[in-house]
């Protein structure tokens, strides 16, 4: 039957059927002179960071997961750090917050510091809200 889909066309309930993806408004982080932003922003709004490794499958999996349970109602601003694309903005964030480089890595900044970080399953285990 898939070949007759394929020449045919799926039929309208299967397309329906998929599950909508939930988007989220990540900011792209890829200059240095960002962070200085971020720290800025921070005093009035908690600013996320989501250090992602592209080509790491537990990477995905974690941010398929964060991404699935995210509260797009939080009161927070999302950046997004392809840190193979951007290697000097990654070094960079570790200095400025003072953490320690991990992949995938979680940070969250108020005040102009790392409040809270995790990595790896600890990501998806911080309770966003209390920030």
């Amino acid at each position: 039957m898939g070949i007759f889909k394929n020449i045919f066309g799926a039929s309208t309930s299967s397309a329906t059927n998929k599950k909508e993806e939930k988007v989220l408004p990540w900011q792209a982080l890829t200059d240095v002179s960002q962070l200085s932003e971020i720290e800025k922003r921070s005093k009035s709004k908690t600013q996320v960071i989501f250090k992602h490794s592209t080509t790491c499958g537990i990477s995905r999996m974690v941010m398929k997961q964060f991404v699935s349970m995210y509260d797009l109602e939080a009161n927070l601003d999302l950046y997004y750090l392809d840190l193979l694309s951007y290697r000097e903005v990654s070094n960079e964030v570790g200095y400025k917050f003072q953490v320690i480089h991990q992949s995938p890595q979680l940070l969250i900044i108020k005040n102009g510091t790392a409040v809270a970080h995790a990595s790896h399953g600890g990501i998806n285990e911080l309770d966003l809200s209390r920030f």
